[in-house]
């Protein structure tokens, strides 16, 4: 009977694609419930500090904001994505940082191009405007 014990274990694996090859694990209810509890506090506080006008300055509280944001997208990515430096032999977090990079350069590009187009374009009065086609 043991012969057939391992032969069950594989298409109970296969059936349910659990594979316990990966040490990434599934989020047990107090690891979800952890989660949850700080994404709510990671979105009241910034909720908070925009309603009651918390900073006189309007960048410092985006800038807040924008912290805030980041603390719980990464939030996110450990208690509900499980992602970590084992999970799937370091290659979701190898893709993340791939990922991180690639939207960083695209975004400093673009801003780049932005601003460079932004300083030299020539500016138009009224006038010239009227009598564009």
């Amino acid at each position: 009977m043991s012969s057939h014990a391992p032969a069950h274990e594989d298409a109970h694996e296969a059936h349910h694609g659990h594979s316990h090859g990966h040490e990434a694990g599934h989020g047990s209810l107090k690891s979800y419930m952890t989660g949850f509890v700080l994404s709510i506090i990671l979105t009241a506080i910034p909720f908070w500090l925009v309603m009651a006008g918390v900073f006189d300055s309007r960048a410092i509280t985006a800038v807040v904001v924008i912290a805030f944001g980041a603390i719980q997208m990464v939030v996110h990515m450990i208690y509900f994505l499980h992602m970590n430096t084992k999970s799937e032999g370091g290659w979701t977090m190898m893709a993340l940082i791939f990922t991180i990079v690639i939207v960083a350069i695209a975004l400093s590009g673009s801003f780049w191009v932005m601003h460079h187009l932004n300083t030299n374009m020539m500016t138009m009065s009224p006038e010239m405007m009227k009598n564009m086609p």
